[in-house]
């Protein structure tokens, strides 16, 4: 699911279009040392997921609508994974929804800055 999420991430971060050539399956198990079997689940998973597409003997490239497939599976993810653990720690601190705002705020705030100083 690393792997995946890489892919994703790559994805979303718009690193790799639609249409563009994804790393082979050998040259990823290269990078992240692992076994090219479990690099090609991950290639099979994102395939089945309509993420990624095969083109016999030229390779791995990313989906006409790669993106849009990308974002709703990692909100699928956020949503039934990681939101209920959030819930659960506000709960516990006693945080509400208003309290994240500010906080979330804050985040914004803080990476436009880091956009500014990038420029």
């Amino acid at each position: 699911m690393q792997i995946a999420d890489h892919f994703c991430e790559n994805i979303l971060l718009q690193k790799w279009q639609p249409g563009d050539r994804i790393p082979s399956v050998r040259e990823m198990a290269v990078k992240v040392e692992v076994n090219p079997n479990t690099v090609m689940r991950t290639f099979n998973y994102l395939q089945e997921k309509g993420i990624i597409f095969n083109k016999r003997g030229i390779g791995y490239f990313v989906s006409e609508d790669g993106f849009e497939r990308t974002r709703a599976l990692r909100k699928q993810d956020f949503v039934t994974k990681e939101l209920p653990i959030v819930f659960k720690a506000m709960q516990l601190l006693q945080l509400t929804v208003d309290d994240l705002l500010v906080y979330y705020q804050q985040y914004q705030k803080d990476q436009n800055q880091g956009m500014d100083k990038k420029k």
